[in-house]
Parts: structure tokens; sequence; C-alpha cells
């Protein structure tokens, strides 16, 4: 490649384009500066999520990696306040030695991005808001972050929330920042919520049920009175060469029998109450007799931290989607699109689908963005493959809420110099 073919690149960085600030008010006098002179900046932490949403090509590149490290953790007041871009697994192993946990569970995108286990900074979750299974219990990152501190697009120092669970102020801009991709500010300190670890895990698995079978009996299970926390069905894989066949060895576990399909049910809690549940729960749909699995504590985390993690995809080099929508219309979206052709699976209950297209053109595209929107539902483009050449929006992209989204930048990000098109044109 030439160096004129470089410097054309989405991915060229110059030698002098890449700025590496040491604190909250450096960040702010680069902002500032680069505010006023008019230059797009990305912003970058450990950069695993950094194929998320468009390709970027600014003029310069702000890496936040060195704003890293645990301010404060107080177990008793149930908060933790890091600087944005500490790795998760550091806060994770921290919150693990006083048996607590980020309860949205955050998702390792290295199996997707790299075949390996990469889990990011705390600032990349939160720019992303993509949770775990748990979500339709305990609700998505955003929920769980009580408060921030970032620069906004002009280079000043903004603050929301605080190390209190309550929020009565009336303005809640930690709801506007995660999700926001890096388009409305650098965050440099993140305060979360935290919850204490569940004292077990099980996990019933229902063998070798259809898509039609397998989302009734998630529905019921999800509207029975035991709490269930996690609700997922793996199905049988497609037949063809397109796609790697690796559900059998990714879920290679003693104590699950090898399937077509797997149906997951998990239950979480204090042991007594558990084994109850579980019990209650294959009573109530009815799955004694049926070909099934119980996972103990051990072997339900390693299941679903597999699940979460979308190991599945470790292999893949297709293009990866994904689609939230109400459960009911899960079974139908999904027969539209035929998914003998697809290799996907379904989380939450029925509200989440992870898809695997091959060959992704922009018609296929529409027609799939076309049937989700009809559901009721959206669609992100998480992975896209190099020989794609084009797709004009990666998210789903409703009128209404675009000019709510472009006043929204206004006011953080004028000059729109943070992360320009990251999510849509324009903002």
């Amino acid at each position: 490649m030439s160096a004129e073919e470089k410097q054309n690149s989405q991915t060229y960085q110059g030698s002098n384009s890449i700025e590496h600030p040491e604190n909250e008010k450096d960040v702010s006098e680069y902002i500032r500066r680069f505010y006023k002179s008019g230059i797009s900046l990305e912003l970058i932490g450990s950069g695993s999520k950094r194929k998320i949403g468009k390709p970027l090509q600014c003029e310069k590149i702000l890496n936040l990696s060195k704003l890293s490290g645990i301010i404060e953790y107080l177990p008793t007041e149930l908060y933790i306040k890091v600087r944005a871009c500490t790795p998760i697994n550091q806060i994770e192993e921290e919150l693990k030695k006083n048996k607590q946990q980020l309860v949205f569970e955050p998702i390792d995108f290295g199996y997707l991005f790299l075949g390996k286990s990469d889990y990011g900074t705390a600032a990349g979750h939160v720019a992303c808001n993509i949770s775990g299974p748990r979500r339709f219990k305990v609700g998505s990152v955003r929920d769980h972050v009580i408060g921030f501190r970032g620069v906004n697009g002009k280079g000043e120092i903004i603050k929301s929330g605080g190390n209190v669970v309550k929020n009565v102020t009336g303005y809640d801009l930690c709801k506007l920042i995660c999700g926001s991709y890096g388009t409305l500010a650098a965050l440099t300190e993140i305060t979360f919520k935290v919850l204490p670890s569940p004292n077990e895990s099980e996990t019933l698995v229902v063998l070798n049920l259809n898509l039609d079978s397998a989302a009734d009996l998630l529905a019921k299970a999800l509207s029975s009175s035991n709490d269930v926390s996690g609700a997922v069905f793996l199905p049988n894989e497609p037949q063809s060469n397109d796609y790697v066949a690796n559900v059998e060895e990714i879920f290679s576990l003693n104590d699950l029998k090898h399937a077509s399909s797997y149906t997951a049910i998990r239950i979480e809690g204090p042991k007594n109450s558990v084994d109850e549940r579980i019990q209650n729960i294959i009573s109530e749909l009815n799955v004694k007799n049926n070909d099934n699995s119980i996972l103990k504590t051990y072997q339900s985390e390693i299941f679903w931290k597999k699940v979460k993690n979308l190991e599945i995809f470790s292999s893949a080099k297709n293009n990866v989607a994904r689609i939230v929508l109400p459960p009911s219309y899960c079974t139908q979206l999904l027969h539209h699109l035929e998914p003998s052709k697809f290799r996907y699976y379904v989380d939450w209950g029925g509200a989440l689908i992870w898809l695997e297209i091959c060959e992704l053109t922009e018609k296929i595209f529409e027609d799939i963005r076309k049937k989700v929107v009809q559901c009721g539902g959206h669609i992100s483009m998480i992975k896209l493959s190099d020989y794609l050449p084009y797709v004009e929006e990666v998210f789903t992209v409703n009128k209404n809420l675009y000019n709510i989204s472009q006043n929204i930048k206004k006011s953080f990000d004028p000059k729109k110099i943070l992360n320009p098109g990251k999510m849509y044109t324009g903002i």
C-alpha cells in the first residue's frame, strides 16, 4: 500500500494523530483546542468495541487508556467509582472479593472480533449499553450507572449523579450518555451500582425443542413466579459450510447431554430456594418426561458466561446483527427470515436475537430491517465482514428519534467533532 493510500484509509493513523491525555484536565484541554479548530476526534479506550458502528476517519484520535484505576469502592454502600478506562475484568475481580457483581453481565466482545477474550473498559460498556442475559430482569447498563464525569464537545467538564442510587434531580444525564457511542462526551469517571452475587445458580436445559416449542416454553417460564434470570434458545446449527458448527464443542459440559437444540432457563438465589424453584418450574412447564439436563452452580455459570460472550460466533467471519423486539414477534420474524439460512440464537426469553448472516447485501439488510421495524423492534449491525462494501446505516433510524438525537448532539457537541457519524449520518 502506497503512502497516499495509507493516508486515505479509514484506519490510517499518522505519527502525530494520536493523543494520550493522562487525566481529566488534559482531556478537557485537548477537546477545547480541537473544538476551536474544528478538528474531528475519534475517542478510544482499549479499542475492544471499535468495530461496532460505522468506521471513522477522523483527523485525531484521543486515546483515553491512561484514565484507568479504581477511585473508590464501598461495598456496604453498594457502589464503585472508577476512571473511565478501567478494565472491566479488574472491576469484577475487585467486586468478587466481597461477593458482589455488576448484575448487567458485561459482554466480552473479544470472542466475536478476535476469537479470544478482550473485555474492554468501563467506558466502552457504558458507551455501547449492551447487556447480558439478565437484562430482562435487572435492566440494562444504563440502569446501573449512577454517576459520571466527562468532557463534552466544547471541552467543558460535565458531571451527573453521584454515589447514591436514588436520583432526585430530575436531570439524569447518565441515561443519555449510555448508548451514545462516544458521540456526546469523553467519559473520565463512572460510578456503578453493584449488588450481591447469588449464592447458587442452577439451569434447567430442555433438549431437542424446535423454535416454536422453545419460544412457548420460555414465555411460560418468564410469566411464572419462579424469578427466572436467564432464558435462552440455542437452535440446531445450519447445515452449511458458510457457518462454523461449534455449539457441541463450546457447550461441552459434564452434565449437559448433546442435543440438536438447547432451551435453557436459569434460576439464582439461596440454595434451598433455587432447588425448590427448579422443581417448581419443571412441574409447571410439564417437562419432567422430556429429555433435559440440570446444571448446578459451577457448570451453570460456565454455560451462561459462554452465552453472554457470544462464543458461538468466536470463529465467525460473517456479519453479525443484534435484533431487539417484543418477544411475541420473535418466532414470526425468524420464520419470515427462514432460519435455516442463518445462524442465530434467541436470548431474553425471545426479546433478543443474535443473527449471523453469511451473504449480506444492501437489499437483504433492508429487507431484514424493514421486517424488524414492522415487528416493533430495531436492528444493529454489530459486526460487518470486510467484504461488505457499504451499509448506509448500521443502526435502525427512526425519523422522530433521529431529530431528537440531533438536538441532543448540538447541545453536547455543537461542531460534531466527537466520533462524528459513528451512530448515524450527521450525528
